[in-house]
């Protein structure tokens, strides 16, 4: 940071000031010196169907967003814009998103770049797990020749964070890894993975996703990490967040044998051998790993005092800008309910619904819990005359449909008179468009559902 005339001579004779302008110029030099790495993920087969035409990070989240927009959004926050996406199945629409929305300017030097798996010389394997990902794309990363620290991150995660406080509490421990860990019910333990840490937050112990009750139970936190949860009487592991900074001889260390995953084998096998700590974080997380942390995630957001807030100006989550008109209203009753631009509301009553952009809804329709992702484009009168004439329902929500705790996924064609809800359908029931997860229907991307149906 530059500081000119009067400003320097009062920095110069204020040790406060000093300080002051010091911290600042310190920071914004050590995050010019990260590069972020954002996992993919695989299949996402525990978010199909939703990821059957994208991949995980490309979901469209709370009405407008994409899930890939929480991570990239926290670099940006935090100082950090040189970051690539590591991703390999059904990338076309995160392609197509990332290079409509992220554009820096010619002078700053910062890039969103996505690093899909490729054929090289030295092989054309899927990546086989985060590691392994990381590995394959080493070259990339190394032409930065002044990088300092590798942040990676998960690509399906909802919170707001950081990260320079994080690099700096890397560096103040002199720690060869941080990781960032919250507190989480012991009931959650099996499906994270888990640490113990002494005093100075250094992590003596790690366990990935452990299953038998006595090694959970070993892992319980004491009250020092509980004093600033909703209930602490209640049993929390410290669990980690899936978030790491490693030094860079550290990562390019642990990049020279294949091991293939970070949780499983490369941060338990370094245990002992690297300085590793621990990073406490105190804000709302939700990893959206299965279609009912997403469903509820998205619901959780129309709520008065959501714990994940979109309308912080100190943190905003960026997206792509489409250029919609408001959305149009007539007649509705709503309740706790979100609707996007671009939107056409003739229905009788909205409860608790995320509704996405250009999401037609049409006279007499009563939703209830639903997340609607609304649509891509608009159909023209013609192509709506056409649809209409060959049986083909329009796109979106027809008239009198009474739809419950259901997912209606992009460009879906609801017909009048349709009754969908999950009630009484076992967790893997399937129809032609339709499928139950976690106890929600989904109806799938650019599905037709005819006219009267009833599920």
């Amino acid at each position: 940071m530059r500081l000119c005339g009067e400003n320097v001579c009062r920095a110069i004779l204020r040790p406060n000031a000093r300080r002051k302008y010091w911290k600042i110029y310190k920071t914004v030099r050590m995050t010019k010196n990260v590069i972020s790495i954002i996992m993919g993920g695989g299949r996402g087969t525990r978010l199909y169907p939703l990821t059957k035409y994208r991949c995980k990070p490309a979901v469209p989240l709370a009405g407008k967003y994409r899930l890939v927009d929480i991570p990239i959004s926290n670099c940006i926050n935090s100082g950090f814009n040189s970051i690539y996406l590591l991703s390999q199945f059904n990338t076309a629409s995160l392609h197509k998103h990332i290079q409509q929305t992220y554009k820096f300017d010619s002078f700053g030097n910062g890039f969103v770049d996505i690093l899909a798996a490729e054929q090289t010389d030295a092989g054309g394997d899927w990546y086989q797990g985060t590691a392994d990902a990381v590995r394959k794309n080493m070259h990339h990363f190394e032409r930065h020749g002044n990088v300092c620290h590798y942040l990676i991150l998960s690509g399906d995660q909802l919170y707001q964070m950081n990260f320079a406080k994080m690099l700096e509490s890397h560096m103040a421990s002199d720690a060869d890894i941080t990781i960032a860990a919250k507190p989480m019910p012991k009931s959650e333990a099996s499906s994270l993975g888990v640490m113990r840490v002494n005093k100075n937050l250094e992590i003596v112990e790690f366990a990935e996703k452990p299953k038998d009750e006595a090694v959970i139970n070993s892992f319980l936190v004491g009250g020092d990490l509980k004093r600033n949860l909703k209930d602490p009487n209640a049993e929390y592991c410290l669990a980690s967040m899936g978030i790491y900074i490693f030094s860079q001889k550290v990562l390019e260390e642990a990049m020279s044998g294949n091991e293939m995953d970070f949780g499983k084998e490369i941060i338990p096998g370094l245990l002992g051998k690297k300085k590793l700590c621990a990073y406490i974080f105190d804000g709302y997380w939700e990893d959206i790993g299965t279609v009912g942390a997403f469903f509820e995630a998205n619901l959780a957001l129309a709520e008065p005092a959501p714990d994940f807030d979109f309308h912080r100006q100190d943190k905003p989550i960026y997206t792509h800008c489409r250029f919609l008109p408001g959305a149009k209203i007539f007649g509705t009753s709503i309740d706790r309910s979100n609707i996007a631009d671009g939107s056409v509301i003739r229905a009788k009553s909205l409860e608790r619904c995320m509704i996405g952009i250009r999401s037609i809804i049409d006279r007499g329709a009563v939703l209830k819990n639903v997340v609607m992702m609304g649509a891509d484009y608009y159909e023209s009168e013609g192509e709506r005359a056409a649809s209409l004439s060959a049986g083909i329902p329009t796109i979106g929500i027809g008239r009198e449909c009474a739809i419950e705790n259901a997912i209606i996924d992009k460009n879906a064609r609801i017909g009048d008179c349709c009754v969908l809800n999950p009630y009484g359908k076992p967790d893997k029931w399937e129809s032609e468009g339709l499928y139950v997860r976690d106890g929600v229907l989904i109806v799938t991307k650019n599905a037709v559902i005819k006219s009267g149906t009833v599920v």
